[in-house]
């Protein structure tokens, strides 16, 4: 069966792919219900580490569960660590705090932008934090390393955050990262696909 050509979730992970390898270091800005979570932590292996954040104790929890079902040694960090355990760490609190963390060199972060799917559509992401997480991931990506970002545009400021994050990437230095966009030309409020790989 073809897949269809807007996928953009499964064009991410296809990305992520190229790039992400046992032993890695991987970000997942906004764990949600763990699906992304998953497939970072099995992409880094036993010997890799991810680190995911959500605000949300409803996302975290569900995450957790759905790692634990799967294997994957899952630990439960409130502040930042001076190096991150071996499996997933998950964090209750915003991305905007990845700075706080002083991590090097993440060959992968990965967001879904908009509302935890199952919950409550009124608590989303916003243009100020996301940006600020995107900044300090821009900065700590490894040489090679990719940031994919699914953007949503259906939900009450979601339209702004897609103008904030696609000025954000447009903005980004040629000489140090390639941008690339994947939209369905006519959907205009489809779900569409930013990622950033870092040159070097």
């Amino acid at each position: 069966m073809v897949q269809a050509l807007s996928q953009v979730i499964s064009r991410g992970h296809q990305l992520i792919g190229e790039v992400l390898r046992p032993g890695d270091l991987a970000i997942d800005l906004t764990a949600g219900n763990g699906y992304d979570t998953l497939m970072l932590a099995e992409r880094v292996g036993a010997d890799g580490s991810v680190l995911a954040f959500d605000l949300q104790p409803q996302a975290i929890d569900q995450t957790a569960a759905r790692l634990q079902r799967a294997g994957v040694r899952v630990h439960r960090l409130d502040e930042p660590v001076v190096s991150l355990p071996r499996g997933v760490s998950l964090v209750q609190t915003s991305h905007a705090e990845l700075g706080n963390w002083n991590l090097v060199a993440p060959r992968v972060i990965i967001a879904n932008l908009g509302y935890l799917p199952g919950g409550d559509k009124t608590l989303v992401t916003r243009p100020d934090s996301t940006l600020a997480a995107l900044q300090t991931g821009c900065e700590i990506l490894a040489s090679g390393g990719r940031i994919v970002i699914v953007v949503y545009t259906g939900h009450p400021g979601g339209q702004d955050e897609a103008k904030a994050v696609e000025q954000f990437f447009a903005e980004l230095d040629e000489r140090e990262f390639e941008v690339v966009s994947v939209k369905v030309a006519n959907r205009p409020r489809a779900p569409f696909l930013l990622v950033a790989g870092k040159l070097g």
